[in-house]
């Protein structure tokens, strides 16, 4: 009889949560995002509930969005991902920790070796979020007038994943003999010059550090245009999913899935898991009206301009009480404005209900009790519309705890999501297997055509 499947969970961190009013509700803790005690707390909680992974966001620009609607939004300040993940590395065991590496403004000698550092740290529990930056402000930090084209972002996306791995497989898991009696501490024919020249890199490589723990950090992928599922069929082994109904879970996993198998990659080796927003309550009824006051915290101004960037076009001037008017693409996420069309014809919503929806979150949410969460989630599962969830807490720590207090054993108990992790790395609990390294796997070349330093 085959084994029954179990749910991956990842949190969607932001370092805390997405939702614009999180840090007014009451019992919150309004600093959390940026105070590293409630950010320890809330991982070793995850870690308490087995959840995979600490999954933190990142954006490159303050200013993206008014100054009236910034002023509102806690996520204006927030730690740099490496350096918060690799402090909770040392208070944490198993946790996965997953942070975003931007391939539009970095570069990829650094990605790889912030990394593999992290890997090492943290013995064998990261994981590379891989970006292209949709936010056009990011590009201003980084002495550009404008951000790159869409489909170009993503071309550079490929070649920069290319290159990073690449790099991490610079040593053989064996090159670092450190004999004492010789004197010989690597063997330079297990080392591999790198040599990379393509349209958007030169890098000559190695880098200097040895091959992480897990052979390469996770790579996730949250891409849903055309450029980005294929991105993510060819480099990734977790997408963090953004399908608003399981309809489009279902079509979005058998696409993706089937790009895998046609371009030779083995579909078992990619989990996906699509964001969903939690709330928790005794009865539906009282989820229900949590999520109501939740959402009367945003403010029309934060509502708006959530609105706009989703958009990629400014929606103050819309007229708050009628429908939706057509808004051209941009050079910002279509993936995003997509969804939110769609969102505003399907349920018909005029401007200032869908900019409040927005304002907090939009996508898909499990509203109920511990029960019928758990019936929600089961149904993706065993129809084909994910192999879990990113999660994101409506507040916290309330949110937190409620998840992993009353959702996870709800869980547990129908057999849905472990009792115990299954290994010491991020890949061993998500069933990932470790890559082999492409200049000194078994099918790789031989040592003396690796081409060693000259």
């Amino acid at each position: 009889m085959p084994e029954k499947r179990q749910l991956r969970l990842g949190a969607f961190m932001r370092p805390t949560t997405i939702h614009t009013g999180a840090w007014r509700y009451p019992g919150a803790f309004p600093d959390a995002n940026f105070n590293f005690g409630h950010l320890q707390r809330f991982a070793q909680t995850l870690e308490r509930g087995r959840f995979d992974a600490f999954f933190m966001a990142d954006h490159l620009a303050v200013l993206n969005m008014p100054v009236e609607a910034l002023k509102r939004s806690h996520t204006v300040t927030s730690f740099e991902p490496l350096t918060l993940l690799s402090a909770l590395s040392v208070v944490t065991e198993r946790l996965g920790l997953i942070a975003t590496g931007s391939t539009t403004f970095d570069v990829p000698f650094h990605v790889a070796r912030r990394f593999a550092s992290l890997d090492h740290i943290s013995g064998g529990r990261a994981g590379w979020n891989v970006v292209t930056t949709s936010n056009p402000d990011a590009a201003l930090n980084f002495g550009l007038d404008d951000h790159m084209e869409h489909d170009e972002r993503y071309q550079r996306a490929r070649e920069f994943v290319d290159v990073v791995t690449g790099l991490w497989d610079s040593f053989a898991d064996d090159a670092f003999v450190r004999d004492v009696e010789s004197g010989i501490y690597f063997d330079p024919a297990r080392m591999h010059v790198l040599g990379h020249k393509g349209r958007y890199f030169s890098v000559r490589g190695p880098l200097h550090i040895a091959r992480p723990v897990q052979g390469w950090p996770v790579i996730v992928q949250a891409g849903a245009s055309e450029a980005g599922r294929q991105l993510a069929a060819e480099t990734a082994e977790v997408i963090f999913g953004a399908a608003p109904t399981l309809a489009d879970g279902r079509s979005f996993y058998a696409d993706v899935k089937d790009r895998m198998a046609k371009i030779g990659r083995n579909p078992d080796h990619l989990r996906i898991l699509p964001a969903a927003f939690v709330v928790v309550g005794d009865s539906v009824d009282e989820a229900r009206e949590k999520r109501a006051r939740l959402d009367g915290l945003v403010h029309y101004e934060s509502a708006i301009a959530s609105l706009s960037i989703a958009l990629g076009h400014d929606a103050a001037g819309f007229d708050p009480d009628g429908l939706l008017p057509d808004v051209p693409e941009t050079n910002a996420s279509r993936s995003a404005r997509n969804r939110v069309v769609a969102l505003a014809a399907r349920e018909r919503l005029t401007v200032r209900q869908l900019a409040q929806r927005l304002g907090g979150y939009s996508g898909l949410a499990f509203v109920g009790t511990a029960a019928t969460i758990a019936d929600e989630m089961a149904e993706w599962l065993e129809t084909g519309g994910s192999d879990g969830f990113n999660v994101m807490f409506p507040y916290l720590p309330e949110g937190l705890d409620d998840f992993v207090d009353r959702v996870v054993p709800e869980l547990q108990r129908r057999g849905l999501f472990r009792r115990e992790y299954q290994g010491k790395t991020l890949r061993e609990n998500l069933g990932l297997p470790r890559p082999e390294n492409r200049f000194f796997g078994e099918m790789a070349v031989s040592s003396e055509a690796a081409n060693p330093v000259p």
